[in-house]
């Protein structure tokens, strides 16, 4: 197999969803730390995401796509624990990956 498509192969991305949002005051880039939810079997994540082209408040229940085996990350005082995934769009602005609505909490993306 192409150590490439080995490479994505590896990656353990999830279904979760964003349970609290805020400001990550000590971060160079403005940022924010999330805890997101992957289900009974993984648990809750957290991680530090340069999402603020949302509010806050509004990222409360969306449901995402994280991976969540590229280990613990060490960001000023917080350790990350996963990496949430978006698109970039022209202005900048990071616009998060949503599942299905059928999707459950946890469920393995490919």
């Amino acid at each position: 197999m192409d150590s490439n498509v080995e490479n994505f192969a590896n990656l353990d991305i999830r279904v979760g969803q964003i349970l609290s949002a805020e400001v990550f005051e000590e971060a160079k880039k403005p940022a924010y730390i999330l805890k997101i939810d992957f289900g009974n079997d993984i648990g809750v994540k957290k991680t530090s995401a340069q999402i603020t082209n949302y509010q806050l408040d509004e990222l409360i229940g969306v449901r995402c796509i994280g991976v969540i085996n590229l280990g613990d990350k060490q960001i000023g005082p917080i350790i990350s624990q996963c990496l949430i995934l978006g698109s970039i769009n022209d202005n900048g602005d990071v616009l998060l990956l949503q599942p299905s609505p059928e999707a459950d909490l946890g469920d393995k993306v490919s």
